[in-house]
């Protein structure tokens, strides 16, 4: 399925019935009074988060949305039929912006929990019978009200991933083959750059009752933020996470300074902002397994703590290291829970 993150929608709420100008007619009762019945209340338009979707694709794929009008008030003070809500189902993640004639964006809601809804689009009321227009002086009103318009507006729609750990780095700087190793994504993965075209979620589970999410994007070059290779467009998915797994491979560190590797990234994660450069951030060395890794690493590593992070070798190919780096991740994640940390919360 292909993935989409971003749409651009048109809602219209349902219209409100009209109210009916109707007279009793019945046996026996010459002079029957007013009975025209209320029109029902257009259909609204809600959004709902479901968390089995993982991609805006359906949504922007269709563009326009609907509810159904009110139906109009019958005789003998029945009330019309209320329209039928229009549901758009969206990921879990999803956040709602209105967009004005100017162009700019006002949030409206951020749907980051199951289930939860959201009515981005109200139907009008419906409009009263002639039954509600008698008075002392006027017996026989032939007056009733018309349904109001239902909101119609535009949105665009924005998901991002929720995960508590992402994932970033140099393209093939072994994020893809981390995830699989240690969840069930399944991404995908060669040994060419810009493997990962798209956002990747997985949960890795550490013990029966301890797991987290960790999400996966696509590498970072020098010249992102400028939209140098893929760009830093999917790091909008990193922005709700707590913690940064910052992956290098042992290669690059052993060609080049190992200040410049790192700082390539973090200047990126910076120029895109949201605070993911300030992010608490664990260094993980990979391919630990490739002939002179670990004279390289035993080289860079003094350079490496200097830097302040937490850092670790490992090797998703032969597993070492992989779950002291978890563990590692899991106490960092518990420890700024702790602390009342709300990175990736806003």
């Amino acid at each position: 399925m292909k993935f989409v993150d971003e749409a651009r929608v048109e809602v219209r709420a349902g219209h409100g019935g009209p109210g009916l100008v109707s007279f009793r007619r019945e046996r026996f009762v010459p002079k029957g009074g007013p009975d025209g019945g209320d029109g029902g209340r257009g259909g609204d338009v809600i959004l709902t988060a479901d968390p089995r979707l993982t991609t805006l694709l359906d949504v922007a794929w269709r563009r326009r949305f609907a509810a159904e009008d009110g139906r109009p008030g019958g005789p003998n003070n029945r009330t019309g039929r209320q329209g039928a809500d229009c549901l758009i189902r969206v990921p879990v993640g999803t956040q709602v912006f209105a967009l004005d004639e100017a162009g700019t964006d006002e949030l409206l809601a951020d749907l980051d929990a199951p289930d939860q809804r959201f009515v981005v689009a109200q139907g009008g009321r419906g409009g009263k019978g002639n039954r509600h227009f008698v008075s002392s002086t006027h017996r026989t009103p032939r007056l009733a009200q018309p349904g109001e318009p239902g909101e119609e507006r535009t949105v665009r729609l924005e998901l991002k991933l929720l995960a508590q750990v992402g994932l970033v780095g140099r393209p093939n700087a072994g994020k893809s083959t981390l995830l699989s190793k240690v969840s069930r994504a399944r991404p995908k993965i060669a040994d060419y750059p810009f493997t990962t075209l798209v956002p990747n979620l997985g949960v890795v589970q550490l013990d029966v009752d301890q797991s987290l999410v960790m999400a996966d994007v696509p590498g970072l070059i020098e010249g992102a933020h400028a939209g140098a290779g893929l760009g830093v467009r999917f790091l909008r998915h990193l922005e709700r996470t707590r913690l940064l797994l910052h992956l290098v491979d042992v290669m690059d560190l052993g060609r080049d300074d190992p200040r410049t590797v790192i700082d390539a990234v973090v200047d990126e994660l910076r120029a895109h902002g949201a605070g993911l450069a300030e992010r608490p951030r664990l260094l993980v060395v990979t391919k630990m397994d490739l002939s002179g890794a670990d004279e390289i690493f035993g080289r860079v590593k003094p350079a490496l703590l200097a830097l302040g992070d937490e850092v670790f070798a490992v090797s998703a190919v032969t597993g070492r290291g992989i779950e002291e780096l978890l563990w590692a991740a899991k106490r960092r994640l518990d420890g700024l829970e702790a602390e009342g940390d709300d990175h990736g919360l806003e």
